[in-house]
């Protein structure tokens, strides 16, 4: 498993709010280009992100399936990418020891396909620069909505 993270300075139902918001996930899962469509009840186990992926007019469409979930602490999906194969993808949330902030540990593993035969140090070498972006751009969507929500707030409770 290759794995990164990072301190996020969101609570981990905040930083859960983007994971759970499957139209979100082309903004913040680098090489995701469109979502297509989100099932009903995302992120219930069963339940898929149709997206595509890659550059117009050359996509690659496929689906990412929830395998495990436990609300504001853990998700694990099984990210397909047609011919390629798929991926297992873990996040796990940790409310930050400071009292303030959530630390997000994102593991990936190429378990089927093509990319699994993939020696685990280059797999690495790959995959790793596109999670910590994946996980910054996943941390200022978490970080974003709290600000967003608590300018609302002011605005609607002077």
């Amino acid at each position: 498993m290759i794995k990164v993270s990072r301190e996020v300075a969101a609570g981990p139902e905040e930083v859960f709010a983007v994971l759970a918001d499957g139209w979100s996930y082309a903004g913040w899962v680098v090489g995701n280009s469109h979502v297509r469509d989100v099932d009903a009840g995302w992120p219930a186990v069963g339940t898929r992100i149709h997206h595509s992926a890659g550059a117009w007019p050359l996509q690659i469409r496929d689906a990412t399936e929830v395998v495990s979930v436990e609300p504001g602490r853990f998700l694990e999906l099984d990210a397909r990418l047609w011919v390629l194969g798929a991926a297992t993808v873990r996040f796990t949330l940790t409310p930050c020891h400071s009292g303030f902030g959530t630390d997000v540990l994102m593991e990936e593993e190429a378990v089927r396909g093509p990319g699994s035969m993939i020696p685990a140090s280059i797999q690495g070498m790959l995959l790793r620069p596109r999670n910590v972006e994946s996980l910054a751009r996943l941390a200022d969507l978490a970080v974003g909505r709290r600000s967003s929500v608590s300018r609302t707030e002011k605005m609607t409770n002077p």
